[in-house]
């Protein structure tokens, strides 16, 4: 098993020496030179993703709350990614930019690109750090305890590291596109097993019956309400304003490209996401009430511990390869993203008279940095579950980037004024509902009362002036007709 694993990184880290040998300029770098065709667009999209909670968060908390304790991923994440296809792909492709932080310098000048850029680049400390986390798990489940989890973090941010440092994006797009092969083959292959060893898959959807996971909306009351809707749209909409989604867009080869791989990749991600959670359920008709007692508990660990104690070698094996794709694939793109978007958005404001080739060299040098901060905070943060790290990642991108993204493609008065009176709103009002400000999150999600607050003051702020303008200006005489 541990061959395998070490053959495994050695064969990605290949991938990444050889497409670096491709690498001329930072839009290669960064975006692949926009060359990606729709399977490869498809297979990186549906990479963005599929990563560590996929495997091991979401299928545990459904086996403990059903589908509407997973609202927020897998059915906000992959309904983003339908909507990135349907309404943002086409004319973000078109703008020709490297970074959604060039979109905000564009759209409304570089104080509101600068602080947008921020935003996404800290939403994105909890994401890698909990693929991070699950590297050091899966080390340490591999090694039995030998390796300790964070030993496991350490040796995982440098196999990700590698590769992507020297190859890029394009190393990312191709490891991803053989990572979603071997993933998807892995996981079909266990369900087919688990299913076995549960007595047949009617026994697990009969479980899954007499559980009511099958639940999906909320108890009708106000507040059951608005904290399923914005858990739902915490990344169904906060992951839209990102780099790593942003990336996929543009690096294919037209705009009809970036936009059916897209939509096709949503989907994907949201179907296949029933995969692992079937395969956890079947862990639950296996090993009864320890398989929910381990959910309770740890369970990180529970569908690991399923794989290793009622399975033989090789779906060992084919597990294995599928969690390290996942997190591998998710890892990667999603610490060459903030990368990116600080150098193009916050290190050329300070130094605009770099060179391509310094770009490129900064690009490399910040993605080094960034890991070690990552795989800091993820070491520090060990305890906390995969699942809400990543579900807090994109609150602030939510509240702070989504409205000045959407209102600049969509609405022609937007203005740099509303931007700024948004990202104030937004951000100002999320902050008034942490718990150790005030009581009000008990009562109304802050994700949600930023938005609806960053909507009043993108439309507040851009309108502004034209009513004060209008209320100053001398009526004129209604004559004729309308008289």
């Amino acid at each position: 098993m541990i061959s395998f694993v070490v053959l495994y990184l050695l064969g990605t880290l290949a991938l990444g020496v050889w497409a670096g040998t491709r690498i001329r300029n930072t839009s290669d770098f960064a975006v692949a030179g926009r060359s990606l065709p729709l399977i490869m667009v498809v297979t990186t999209t549906f990479a963005t993703w599929f990563g560590a909670e996929t495997v091991m968060g979401i299928p545990a908390r459904f086996v403990q709350g059903g589908l509407n304790a997973i609202v927020e991923d897998p059915f906000g994440a992959g309904t983003c990614l339908i909507l990135v296809g349907m309404f943002f792909a086409v004319r973000l492709y078109r703008q020709n930019l490297l970074t959604i932080g060039d979109f905000y310098r564009q759209r409304y000048g570089k104080g509101v690109e600068v602080f947008c850029s921020v935003a996404i680049i800290v939403s994105y400390l909890g994401w890698v750090a909990a693929q991070i986390t699950a590297l050091g798990l899966v080390f340490s489940v591999l090694t039995n305890g030998a390796m300790s989890e964070t030993a496991g973090m350490i040796v995982g941010t440098l196999a990700v590291l590698v590769y992507v440092v020297i190859g890029g994006f394009l190393a990312v797009a191709w490891t991803d596109f053989i990572q979603m092969i071997v993933l998807v083959i892995g996981l079909s292959v266990i369900a087919f097993f688990s299913a076995d060893l549960a007595g047949g898959s009617d026994k697990v959807f009969t479980l899954a019956a007499q559980s009511n996971l099958w639940k999906f909306l909320p108890q009708p009351t106000f507040t059951d309400t608005v904290f399923f809707i914005g858990s739902g749209l915490t990344m169904m909409l906060g992951s839209i304003p990102q780099q790593d989604v942003f990336q996929r867009v543009m690096s294919a080869k037209d705009a009809s490209t970036a936009r059916t791989g897209a939509i096709i990749g949503g989907a994907s991600y949201i179907l296949f996401a029933f995969v692992p959670m079937f395969i956890v359920a079947s862990a639950v008709v296996v090993m009864g009430d320890g398989a929910l007692d381990l959910a309770k508990s740890d369970y990180q660990r529970l569908l690991p511990t399923f794989i290793m104690t009622k399975m033989p070698l090789v779906m060992q094996i084919f597990f294995f390869g599928a969690l390290l794709s996942a997190i591998k694939s998710t890892s990667s793109a999603t610490l060459l993203a903030p990368s990116t978007s600080f150098v193009e958005n916050i290190l050329k404001n300070l130094r605009p008279h770099m060179s391509d080739r310094q770009q490129l060299f900064a690009m490399r040098c910040t993605l080094v940095v960034f890991a070690m901060l990552v795989l800091t905070y993820a070491i520090a943060m060990k305890g906390t579950s995969i699942y809400e790290l990543v579900s807090a990642a994109y609150q602030v991108t939510l509240v702070g980037a989504f409205v000045p993204l959407v209102m600049g493609l969509y609405w022609r008065r937007a203005t740099t004024q509303g931007a700024i009176f948004s990202l104030g709103a937004g951000v100002g009002t999320w902050i008034l509902f942490f718990p150790q400000v005030t009581s009000l999150s008990e009562q109304f999600p802050g994700q949600l009362a930023g938005l609806i607050a960053a909507f009043c003051g993108m439309v507040l702020g851009s309108l502004m002036p034209q009513v004060l303008k209008n209320r100053h200006e001398p009526r004129q005489p209604v004559t004729g007709l309308h008289a």
